[in-house]
């Protein structure tokens, strides 16, 4: 192998090591929330506040990313976002007062928006689709040892604090080791397996805000990405404050969600080149939406690991299959500006749509949350499919 190529594999593995210190952080707060709200004194739906200061501080952080590469490069600032990551979670371990945590969100949300930002716009350039999908699939890794750290960490200490100092030391590794090979991150040398060759002409966003369809992707990505953490937030409590299930269990559950959801990414790696991304988006849906209803009537923990894990499975391949179907949602002019408007939907429905199910169940208890996402995948289907058919309309 070439020494460009060794560099295009070291970097590949970086790439794969920032998704996996982007997700560890999200697995850790659905198991640790029932223990905050414990040690605090909080209502159920408190955790929005924490939800939308990431969602403000995620937001601001990609839409200056390209700033912050340039001034930075992806290597500085992958080890910029891991230090700040690491310093939310020594805050929320050490946080004497309630206030920390959403202050501490804010923090822990910009370095997250600087990792997804940076590392999707240089794995999507130099790498092939395949990487892309598998990038995805380290999210899945780190977001699966979250719970598992966290449910570890209240076994052995009786603390929810121990699960934020472990992960909290894991990214500080990770910041040295982005501050230490970010000159491997210079362009100059390195031949992408997967660079876009050919410039076609853009619209502009000025354009792409005129589009329905843009509009109705944005709406489609909130939805998702809401859907997608909601569950994975919230199992945890509905499971151990609803359905009695031991703490040690609910959290081998919760895991299971991630686990599955990181098993399918990796293996969308290989089947996306045999079906079409409406077609891996049809099925994905309709087999989430079975998976909720599992979840619904059959209240066992058995039941519960058959219905979360098949959720987590099927959902896999949603995020990068609407990514890939974006042309044929706007056209191909809109494609530049239409992903970054979806990336921006996503953080809202992240924050929005999980906050949305605690206030409900605040109002009519935990089991509201397995309906609540059975229509939220509903509605996304109908987006979905209401956007192929304005895309197949004239001056759709």
């Amino acid at each position: 192998m070439s020494r460009s190529g060794n560099k295009g594999l070291i970097l590949l593995i970086l790439s794969y090591v920032a998704f996996i210190s982007l997700g560890m952080p999200d697995g850790l707060t659905g198991v640790a929330w029932p223990g905050i709200r414990e040690t605090f004194g909080l209502p159920i739906d408190a955790i929005g506040l924490v939800m939308i200061c990431g969602t403000v501080g995620y937001s601001l952080s990609g839409f200056f990313s390209g700033v912050t590469v340039r001034w930075l490069g992806v290597g500085g600032l992958l080890a910029l976002s891991c230090a700040l990551t690491s310093s939310t979670l020594l805050l929320y371990g050490l946080s004497p007062r309630w206030i920390f945590f959403p202050l501490g969100s804010l923090l822990g949300g910009i370095g997250a928006g600087a990792i997804d930002a940076g590392v999707n716009h240089y794995v999507e350039k130099h790498y092939s689709e395949r990487m892309m999908q598998w990038l995805h699939g380290s999210f899945g890794i780190g977001i699966t040892a979250g719970p598992l750290i966290m449910t570890l960490g209240l076994e052995q200490s009786g603390s929810w604090r121990t699960g934020y100092f472990v992960v909290c030391a894991v990214q500080a590794m990770l910041a040295g080791i982005f501050f230490l090979s970010r000159r491997l991150w210079a362009e100059d040398s390195l031949q992408g397996e997967g660079e876009d060759t050919h410039s076609a002409e853009e619209a502009s966003l000025k354009e792409t805000l005129k589009q329905s369809g843009a509009w109705l992707s944005m709406i489609i990505f909130l939805l998702y990405v809401g859907a997608e953490i909601g569950l994975g937030l919230w199992v945890y409590s509905l499971l151990t404050e609803s359905r009695g299930v031991a703490l040690a269990v609910a959290g081998m559950i919760t895991g299971s969600y991630w686990g599955a959801f990181t098993a399918g990414r990796f293996l969308a790696g290989w089947y996306t080149k045999k079906l079409r991304p409406r077609q891996i988006l049809y099925g994905s849906i309709f087999a989430a939406l079975l998976g909720t209803l599992i979840l619904m009537f059959f209240r066992s923990a058995a039941g519960s690991v058959a219905g979360v894990a098949l959720t987590g499975f099927s959902i896999a391949p949603i995020f990068p299959s609407l990514v890939s179907d974006t042309e044929n949602r706007v056209g191909r002019a809109y494609v530049g500006h239409t992903i970054g408007m979806q990336l921006s939907a996503s953080g809202l429905g992240a924050a929005f749509i999980p906050l949305l199910a605690g206030v409900l169940a605040r109002h009519f208890g935990l089991e509201v949350i397995s309906p609540y996402l059975g229509g939220i995948f509903l509605l996304l289907l109908v987006c979905l499919w209401f956007s192929g058919r304005k895309n197949s309309l004239p001056n759709s």
